[in-house]
């Protein structure tokens, strides 16, 4: 990783692929991972998890090579390495599984439309699908498993290998291949054939409700999210905003920050630390600060959407409704290893403009429901709205 500012200017890994430093776990096709389970967590040995950063990237680099010169797999090599780190976010990608990666930052992708979490038993379970999707078409619903792709059985998989089946990277399939899904829901097993698309992320939605209240929903900060986020706020009719970040797994920093500035005068927004270096994180000057706020969030609430939250809750500049968010405020850099698989290390943590740390916490909304919590969400703008 180059000495500039990650979070500022874009790490370019392939041409025309901007990538700049995430706060989120993997969103390879939507996919949102959890950490090493405690027990993994326990038995990495003590030297491996007090490494510093660069010693856990030196670390992992020379098992990939290693390996490599040994005719063994450098990716394996690596995972085994991260694995024994201790890095609660730490990964490592194949070269196919981080192209996507990026595709979908960028606001494109090639898949099926549905996003997946392994559960706690090993099982895969479809978390969200994407309207007009293939597997929306399909009728695949959120909360159904996936037990199988193309006759490769997913228990027990890391949710990127999943993924990687569902794109076809093996064979660098194309929009227009077909791949066999198997399914379960209820007790009920049946397969689906699907025709793999080319998707845009659309991840910013904007809906008008009575009040006037104004929603915006962000699904994922992919590129040009933060200008879609201001182009909603400047259009808005008078009234309320509810900016809608549940569910949201992150993305590219830069992008929340920008979507900060659409409420935000300029300001910090976020502190942060590299390998020790403290930096920080400002928005624009120019946002509407009068306009009502409430931010939604809840468990699915990550990394860069935390960030966002943090930042309009500790500036005064919202009211957050909803439940605790994830607990995920930790930076990493991704390093390219010999075979072209990319390890992703964590290398520092952000925090709030207050100071508040995230990771592992989350952030404590102000008004805290789980039931109704748009509505709650509404009936708190019309209040903030009220004259006095």
């Amino acid at each position: 990783m180059s000495g500039r500012d990650p979070f500022c200017q874009p790490r370019r890994i392939r041409r025309g692929a901007a990538l700049t430093l995430l706060f989120t776990s993997v969103l390879v096709a939507g996919a949102a991972t959890g950490s090493l389970s405690q027990a993994d967590r326990k038995s990495a040995p003590d030297e491996a998890r007090s490494t510093g950063p660069a010693g856990r990237h030196a670390a992992v680099a020379r098992a990939a090579e290693e390996a490599m010169a040994d005719g063994k797999s450098p990716m394996e090599a690596a995972k085994r390495a991260v694995s024994r780190s201790g890095d609660r976010w730490g990964a490592v990608y194949s070269r196919g599984e981080y192209e996507e990666f990026e595709e979908a930052l960028d606001g494109q992708y090639t898949g099926v439309g549905l996003w997946a979490r392994s559960e706690r038993d090993g099982r895969v379970e479809v978390t969200k699908v994407r309207p007009g999707s293939p597997a929306a078409t399909a009728g695949i619903h959120p909360g159904d498993l996936l037990r199988s792709v193309d006759g490769e059985k997913t228990d027990g998989r890391p949710v990127t290998e999943v993924v990687s089946l569902l794109r076809g990277d093996a064979t660098d399939a194309p929009a227009g291949t077909t791949v066999r899904l198997g399914l379960e829901r209820g007790g009920r097993s049946w397969t689906e054939t699907l025709r793999r698309a080319q998707l845009s992320t659309d991840s910013v939605t904007v809906r008008e409700l009575a009040g006037p209240v104004t929603v915006i929903k962000v699904d994922t900060f992919t590129k040009g999210s933060g200008d879609q986020v201001r182009k909603a706020v400047r259009h808005a009719p008078p009234g309320g905003v509810v900016l809608d970040l549940r569910g949201n797994s992150g993305g590219l920093v830069t992008e929340a920050v920008s979507a900060a500035s659409a409420f935000l005068d300029g300001g910090l927004v976020a502190t942060y630390d590299v390998e020790g270096e403290q930096r920080a994180l400002h928005a624009e000057p120019g946002g509407d600060t009068t306009r009502p706020l409430v931010a939604l969030v809840d468990g699915g609430t990550m990394s860069a959407a935390e960030l966002l939250t943090g930042a309009v809750q500790d500036r005064g500049r919202a009211l957050v409704v909803g439940s605790r968010t994830f607990g995920k405020g930790s930076v990493q850099m991704p390093s390219r290893l010999p075979d072209g698989s990319v390890a992703e290390l964590t290398v520092g943590h952000y925090r709030t403009p207050s100071g508040r740390g995230v990771d592992g916490r989350g952030i404590t909304p102000d008004l805290e429901t789980d039931d109704g919590a748009l509505q709650r969400a509404e009936t708190v703008l019309r209040g903030l709205a009220s004259p006095s």
